[in-house]
């Protein structure tokens, strides 16, 4: 794993949802009905035995509640901070129903995960050698999954990242305040640390290397490699960012913020409130979210738009952007509408918000290149996948952003371990051990 810089610019956020001690854990633990049938399991897109690592962390069973978790989620300890719980295991907790504090599954997660990690408990090996070797496409969470699930199987694996650090979104691009980069890595490295995996970095399928060379010497092929680069507004001025590309900026290097008073993020979505949070926590007097509908139909999280505004953040709704307002080449502010229910201008609205900074969160690019290579199906820029992962190529499997479009790290292990149960049973079907 390459060493990630001093001085980063994320240094400077604390861990909004501070760990458990041993005894809030014991406590929050006792809390669990251990619901038969729970309905948090089947909240968890990695259908983790909830109830039964609970149980364990309330009995004092730490070690076999982490690998309750890692058997199914084996970035647990990552999807322990970062994934949206509220909405997710937490959501569907049984106590919602009675008016109690639902239990904080996430912390208790984390709680076992964190000691996981701290004593060094290592709980796989590879499974004996079938001479076979399959390609993971991408460093993120979905070929991590993948690649590791695999070498539980026997099979040997080589990963291609095109940037220099693996881990993808997690290390790039997730809030700080959630996961910081250095963790990320780490939970990348334990993944690795089961062996058999061989890591390519700075590698671009299709520009590096040949989509015709990599199916030559691999046996079968999973494609996890996210989406591509932000969606951009017109003609970027100096000081306007993507706002994917600002965040991965902030957490491995650093950002100087030091003439910028007044900042613009332009979006909805989830993107847009950790650009939103990040800049208020790196110190930005006003930070003003900039989107075209409402706050009620917002994509991103209420939860998440709720804690921002504590922290200071200002929204201008149904307000849509017609261009950048820029003096000696860098951006003073955007030109902005205002508009109604149906999307459509107020008239005599036009009006300039001022900014030294504006970040663009209104999505990513869909990475579908490979398709006419690999004949694969392609569906507005995502690759169509079936069950497990499947493809139109039935030795090409995919998960992840670039199949589901953008949605959770959960989301991206589930699809990631499928695919390697389902890539498993076609090289054993070819002629595997």
């Amino acid at each position: 794993m390459p060493h990630l810089p001093p001085g980063r610019s994320e240094a400077v956020f604390v861990d909004k949802k501070p760990p458990y001690d041993a005894t809030q854990a014991a406590v929050e633990a006792n809390r669990c009905l251990y619901c038969y049938d729970a309905p948090c399991i089947r909240a968890c897109p990695t259908s983790i035995d909830i109830p039964g690592f609970i149980r364990k962390i309330a009995t004092g069973n730490v070690r076999g509640s982490a690998r309750t978790i890692l058997e199914s989620n084996i970035l647990g300890q990552s999807c322990a901070r970062v994934c949206p719980v509220e909405v997710l295991c937490v959501g569907d907790c049984v106590y919602n129903e009675l008016g109690v504090e639902p239990i904080q599954i996430g912390k208790l997660q984390r709680y076992a995960t964190d000691a996981a990690v701290e004593h060094g408990w290592e709980y796989f090996t590879a499974g004996p050698d079938t001479g076979k070797r399959v390609a993971c496409i991408g460093g993120g969470p979905a070929s991590l999954a993948a690649a590791h699930r695999l070498r539980r199987f026997g099979h040997r694996v080589t990963l291609f990242e095109s940037k220099a650090v693996l881990g993808g979104l997690n290390t790039t691009g997730i809030a700080p305040y959630k996961l910081p980069a250095e963790a990320s890595a780490v939970e990348a490295a334990r993944v690795l640390s089961i062996g058999g995996i061989d890591v390519e970095t700075g590698v671009t399928i299709g520009r590096d290397r040949s989509w015709a060379s990599v199916l030559a010497t691999h046996d079968a092929v999973f494609l996890g490699f996210g989406l591509g680069p932000d969606t951009l507004l017109a003609d970027m001025p100096a000081g306007s960012f993507g706002a994917v590309d600002w965040i991965e900026r902030m957490k491995l290097g650093t950002i100087d913020l030091s003439n910028v008073k007044r900042a613009l993020v332009v979006g909805g979505g989830n993107t847009a409130l950790d650009g939103v949070r990040e800049l208020l926590g790196l110190g930005v007097k006003r930070v003003m979210m900039v989107y075209r509908g409402t706050e009620a139909g917002m994509s991103g999280y209420a939860h998440e738009w709720a804690q921002a505004k504590l922290e200071g953040a200002l929204a201008a709704w149904q307000t849509a952007p017609l261009g950048y307002e820029v003096s000696d080449g860098r951006v003073q502010g955007l030109r902005a509408v205002k508009v109604d229910q149906h999307k459509q201008v107020v008239a005599g609205s036009e009006h300039v918000i001022e900014a030294e900074l504006v970040l663009v969160a209104i999505g990513q690019s869909k990475l579908g290149a490979t398709a006419t290579e690999l004949g694969l199906e392609l569906d507005r820029g995502r690759i169509v996948s079936g069950a497990a992962g499947r493809t139109a190529n039935p030795r090409v499997f995919a998960g992840g952003d670039c199949t589901n479009g953008g949605k959770e790290v959960v989301n991206a292990v589930a699809e990631g371990r499928d695919a390697a149960v389902a890539i498993d049973e076609l090289l054993r079907a070819n002629g595997g051990a």
